[in-house]
């Protein structure tokens, strides 16, 4: 039964998931954040490198699965529905605030004055709520999940567009009116945040917050053209009756119109926000009308590549790494961050790379060493509890 249900999946969605949550890992975690390759940086401000795609890629994926997972109800909101996703959302979000806690946790206790009492240091580690972060990467996850699956339950799929180009023209109105492209406290992300979250529990990047509240707007819209993309493609599948008819045809025919709506979806996405941006620069960090856009597009293409390559042509073995993180995404980037936390709090991070990395391959290749290690070890742990089909669901 588990291997039919496996066979029924497309193993690309995995892969693609997969890729996102490793490459979110591998650009967390350097051996140094001074001595990194210019690909594995964000853009300081106006612009995209690859780092800046891992996150939307994923969230475009995101939006994929909720229409997969919500299908499974025929779209219809019902209480036991509808108290799954807010128990799945806390979830996440609570997730999130403990990682950032647990963080502050092990800094406070590994750098306390020696003066400090055993009580007095740990009564210091533990109550930093007063300056600990609200938002953050799971919490946005948390939020727009829950947004972007109420409304697929809620409001007939025919006006998601409509809501997806309402949300995203109003965010670039508020930008233009807002100084919301200059890199400053002047901006009106900043001061909405600064306002409302209080600068003491946010992201300290020149008053702006990445992750901030009304940037969650365009991160709605961007989880919903994911759902809007896996309607388009995959909700008119072949079903299983017509699959035991046309069993004779080859992967090639049966995906081919599938691939070809999702490169039409990834080509105009680009397309649009490629052109939109000579008004509406492509921003990360503000989670820009055009970044949403043109990631969705760049994403999109590449879950097509990566169906003909892998479900069509059956080249599966280079991927069995990612398929690893890929079943267990939300886990293994949770399992990143702690590793990442004690690894760093207890001195073992700046040990390997100080003694072991950057005498063997320079200080930006170790670094990269260190980061490669570190996805390395997350894999060791992810690998067997896919071996053994145990996926943890959060």
């Amino acid at each position: 039964m588990e291997a039919k249900k496996k066979s029924q999946r497309i193993l690309a969605l995995d892969i693609l998931r997969g890729i996102t949550i490793a490459g979110m890992i591998l650009v967390n975690n350097p051996g140094s954040w001074v001595d990194i390759y210019a690909p594995l940086r964000h853009a300081e401000w106006n612009g995209l490198t690859p780092t800046d795609l891992v996150f939307p890629f994923f969230m475009f994926m995101m939006g994929i699965s909720t229409y997969i997972s919500l299908k499974k109800f025929h779209f219809a909101f019902s209480a036991a529905v509808g108290r799954k996703i807010i128990r799945r959302t806390v979830l996440i979000f609570v997730i999130g605030m403990a990682i950032g806690w647990f963080s502050r946790f092990c800094y406070y206790w590994s750098s306390a004055p020696s003066e400090l009492s055993f009580w007095d240091n740990l009564w210091a580690s533990v109550w930093t709520f007063d300056r600990m972060r609200i938002l953050g990467v799971m919490q946005r996850l948390a939020l727009c999940y829950c947004v972007a699956s109420l409304i697929a339950l809620t409001v007939r799929h025919r006006f998601i567009p409509w809501i997806i180009g309402i949300l995203l023209s109003l965010y670039a109105f508020i930008l233009l009116i807002g100084n919301g492209y200059v890199y400053g406290e002047e901006n009106i992300l900043s001061i909405v945040d600064s306002t409302i979250l209080t600068p003491a529990h946010m992201y300290r990047d020149n008053g702006i917050d990445p992750e901030g509240l009304l940037s969650t707007l365009p991160s709605i819209a961007h989880v919903l053209i994911g759902f809007c993309v896996a309607r388009m493609t995959f909700g008119n599948q072949l079903s299983k009756e017509k699959q035991t008819k046309e069993e004779k045809q080859t992967n090639e025919e049966k995906h081919l119109p599938l691939l070809v709506k999702l490169f039409l979806a990834g080509a105009l996405l680009t397309m649009v926000g490629w052109l939109l941006s000579y008004g509406l620069p492509i921003n990360k960090k503000i989670w820009s009308p055009t970044y949403a856009i043109i990631t969705c597009g760049m994403a999109s293409t590449l879950l097509a590549i990566l169906i003909w390559f892998i479900d069509v042509k059956g080249y599966r073995r280079w991927s069995l790494f990612f398929e690893s993180f890929g079943v267990n995404p939300l886990f293994m980037y949770m399992l990143g961050g702690v590793l990442s936390i004690l690894l760093g709090s207890t001195g073992i991070h700046r040990w390997i790379y100080d003694q072991l990395l950057a005498p063997l391959f320079g200080l930006t290749g170790g670094s990269l060493a260190y980061a490669l290690l570190f996805i390395g070890l997350c894999w060791l742990i992810g690998y067997p509890l896919y071996k053994k089909g145990i996926y943890i669901k959060i």
